[in-house]
């Protein structure tokens, strides 16, 4: 590989200083050599190895400007805001036009989140500079700190239009979009960004995604073509293609975007788990499986991989094969609702009520708050006899679901059933107010009841009201 002039310096002076580190011999570096040896190791994450560097470079130049605006960022960095203030002013007093005093202010005004501050001294900052891209990028960050989305978003699309390579910009104005819901506009602003920058593969790609978002797939689709022609290495452009092929139903195709990305980089359980859901769908049942148990090898934590293998199996009425499965993810992580929701319906398919009541009973425990959970939770305590626990559950749902004919009208049977007649009247009174068109709802669950002279009173006495 061919370097630049400039990157072969940069290596020889690394070289250089790490030769002298080594040898404690002090060997001279001008300023400029200086600032890119700290910076570079700023850059690293060696921010020892920095400060020693700008050590030994104010030793050699105790009056270069550039290593006293390195020393500031070190001292921001640090939290030492007052000391690196103190140095600013003093600065600013040689060199008031220097851009990047004002820039290091204004890094000082927002670690004490005065962020307004901080963009008065970067507007500052643009009267002085060459560089408006960086300052326009800066002061969009501020913005977005303040939460203030739209002048954030005004201020990267300034940048862009001082650099269209800046990708952490570009990434920044489809955040702002996003954010504020703006999806159509972003897809204008991408588009005419791209007749700039026909060949900005990121462009295209988020042009892609803002076109999922509106669910406007072809158009998704042609837009992911593009970021992949453009970089066939582009991995994130091929997994987004692959979902969109996906909700095309162009399952084959979508195989060959995910087992793309496979090539690209190790598999990923996310893509193992999409190309099983693929093959499902076109009937490939083995290949399907195959692609199932490879994802739970991958990642063992991954509960999406475990329902798919379970829900394959309910969905082929192997009940025993899904039990299995499921007992092996619950095995994982017996704290997931999901795995216990899929435990109780296995279990009911298999006539085992107990378990299924365990099952319904782990999983509203667990976080699953859907309202069938809890009714087919009652509904094999109804099963199970358990008539003062079904009621006990049936008024924590209200909690949930305050407003539920379908709640109301099984408290009816059942405090009916237990002989609480006036709890029963209230509660079927309630559940014929909510919705009188499914009161056979109390017929099926509790046909002895809803044929009662005192229930039968009751319904056809609304019956006339309607």
């Amino acid at each position: 590989m061919n370097l630049s002039h400039e990157e072969e310096d940069h290596s020889l002076s690394l070289s250089k200083f790490e030769s002298m580190l080594k040898t404690n011999k002090v060997l001279f570096f001008d300023s400029e050599e200086f600032e890119d040896i700290i910076l570079h190791y700023l850059d690293s994450g060696k921010i020892n190895l920095a400060k020693k560097a700008l050590k030994l470079g104010l030793e050699q130049h105790p009056r270069s400007t550039g290593l006293k605006l390195v020393q500031v960022e070190i001292l921001i960095f640090d939290d030492k805001l007052e000391i690196a203030e103190k140095l600013l002013n003093e600065l600013y007093a040689i060199e008031p036009t220097n851009e990047e005093i004002y820039i290091q202010k204004a890094n000082v005004y927002s670690k004490r989140d005065q962020h307004e501050k901080a963009v008065e001294l970067l507007n500052i900052a643009l009267e002085y500079t060459d560089d408006y891209a960086d300052v326009y990028s800066l002061i969009g960050m501020e913005y977005l700190f303040m939460d203030n989305l739209e002048l954030a978003k005004e201020s990267f699309i300034k940048c862009l239009e001082e650099d269209t390579e800046d990708h952490s910009s570009l990434y920044n104005v489809v955040y702002c979009f996003d954010f504020l819901d703006q999806n159509q506009e972003a897809i204008e602003f991408l588009n005419s960004f791209i007749d700039k920058n026909p060949y900005s593969e990121i462009a295209w790609h988020q042009l892609g995604r803002q076109h999922y978002t509106l669910k406007d797939y072809e158009g998704s689709l042609r837009a992911f073509d593009y970021a992949t022609l453009i970089d066939e290495t582009f991995l994130g452009a091929f997994l987004e293609k692959a979902k969109t092929l996906e909700k095309l139903k162009r399952y084959e195709e979508a195989i060959e975007c995910y087992t793309t990305t496979m090539e690209l980089d190790d598999p990923t359980s996310f893509a193992l788990l999409r190309v099983g859901k693929c093959h499902e769908r076109l009937g490939n049942l083995e290949k399907a499986l195959k692609f199932y148990l490879k994802t739970v090898h991958e990642d063992p934590l991954l509960d999406k991989a475990w329902i798919a293998i379970t829900d394959f199996y309910i969905r082929r009425k192997n009940y025993q094969k899904a039990l299995y499965y499921v007992n092996k993810a619950i095995g994982i992580d017996n704290e997931n609702k999901l795995y216990w929701k899929r435990y109780a319906t296995i279990n009911n398919a298999l006539h085992f009520h107990e378990e299924a009541e365990e099952g319904y009973r782990k999983a509203v425990e667990f976080g699953d708050n859907n309202l069938d959970t809890w009714l087919f939770w009652v509904d094999t305590l109804q099963f199970l006899g358990e008539n003062n626990m079904a009621i006990t559950t049936l008024l924590e749902a209200t909690e949930f679901f305050p407003e539920e004919y379908e709640i109301e009208y099984r408290l009816a049977g059942f405090h009916f059933t237990l002989n609480e007649t006036d709890k029963g009247m209230f509660h079927l009174s309630n559940g014929l107010r909510l919705n009188f068109k499914n009161h056979t709802l109390l017929e099926d669950f509790f046909p002895v009841v809803f044929h009662t002279p005192q229930v039968q009173e009751v319904v056809n006495k609304y019956k006339k009201k309607k």
